[in-house]
């Protein structure tokens, strides 16, 4: 079973219910993305003003509109571009249709980012646990997210086994022992400023011999030397495969999209750092930046698979790329 899919079947109630779990989870996602939503159509409303085509000076408007959106130089300039071909081949496009076509191309690029497999995840095995080493700066939420995660995921029946690998800060192995006990999960560490090397081996170990369905991993967050931190995770890893030989499964990085611009560095930092596999944006609810996901999804080709839209445990939401536009633009029927 797709690790992903474990939580929309256990959400899931009986067939006549779905729809109404389906609109409710799409309303609660709309209302977490609205200040992204709000922001964007606002400065779009203002740059196609008075406008009957969509000429030279509207799409520069519109180009304004995205890297402000915080959508991201490179991903804006590819957005503008398939306008530019569109415009070219119709001929004639009125500026009302703006938005429409804006949807499609944005919707165009996640579905290339995110891969044939949105919305669900790599199988788990029976027999032996998969890995998710998380990593991330201090304070993207890479703690909460995990403890999110291990939650929803106990709640679903599996063993949860969190190593506690963050060793060079006691608040952040004692709030990672709240979130365990929260979840049920059994979570392995040893003393601050222990090998953190040390803690996820022993952490597989225990996980392997116990049974455990799913292993998170805890990484340290800092960024003041990147030759340190890339040494660091490249040890956690080989140590890992030491126990299970083709761990980590998967390499998340978490990144707080309230922070804009200052997530694509990050995201740089730690792709070179490491070879991370899947995205976790956090923070979306109370910002009008939600416009990263979109171009740090189509600027690194790493899917996200998860997003924040608020504090509770249930806010940790899988990333559909379909829910998310019709999160901003609305449904397409509408």
């Amino acid at each position: 079973m797709a690790l992903f899919d474990i939580f929309k079947k256990k959400s899931e109630p009986a067939a006549a219910g779905q729809p109404e779990v389906a609109k409710r989870e799409q309303e609660e996602l709309s209302a977490g993305l609205e200040k992204t939503k709000t922001g964007l159509f606002s400065k779009l409303a203002r740059a196609v003003a008075g406008r009957s085509t969509v000429d030279a000076d509207v799409l520069d408007d519109l180009e304004e509109v995205l890297i402000t959106s915080d959508v991201g130089v490179e991903t804006t300039v590819k957005i503008i571009r398939r306008i530019e071909e569109r415009a070219a081949r119709d001929k004639y496009m009125n500026a009302s249709e703006l938005r429409t076509i804006l949807r499609e191309e944005i919707a165009a690029l996640l579905e290339q980012a995110q891969g044939p497999n949105d919305g669900c995840g790599p199988e788990i095995r029976p027999g032996s646990p998969y890995v998710i080493m998380v990593v991330g700066v201090n304070g993207a939420g890479k703690t909460t997210t995990i403890g999110k995660l291990a939650s929803r995921l106990t709640k679903a029946g599996r063993k949860v086994w969190i190593g506690a690998a963050d060793t060079f800060r006691a608040a952040a192995i004692d709030q990672l022992k709240v979130w365990a006990d929260r979840a049920g999960a059994t979570m392995i560490r040893q003393e601050m400023g222990s090998d953190p090397a040390s803690v996820a081996f022993d952490t597989l170990t225990s996980a392997k011999a116990n049974g455990a369905d799913v292993v998170l991993i805890d990484t340290a967050g800092r960024l003041h030397n990147k030759v340190g931190l890339m040494n660091e995770l490249t040890k956690i890893r080989n140590v890992m495969a030491k126990v299970i030989p083709d761990a980590p499964h998967e390499v998340m990085l978490v990144l707080d999209g309230s922070t804009g611009q200052n997530a694509f560095e990050q995201a740089k930092q730690f792709t070179q750092a490491t070879q991370v596999t899947s995205l976790a944006i956090t923070k979306l609810d109370g910002t009008a930046k939600g416009g990263v996901v979109i171009g740090i999804s189509d600027r690194f080709g790493v899917p996200v698979r998860y997003i924040g839209i608020g504090e509770g445990v249930d806010q940790l939401k899988v990333f559909d790329r379909h829910e998310f536009v019709n999160a901003l633009f609305g449904n397409e029927e509408d």
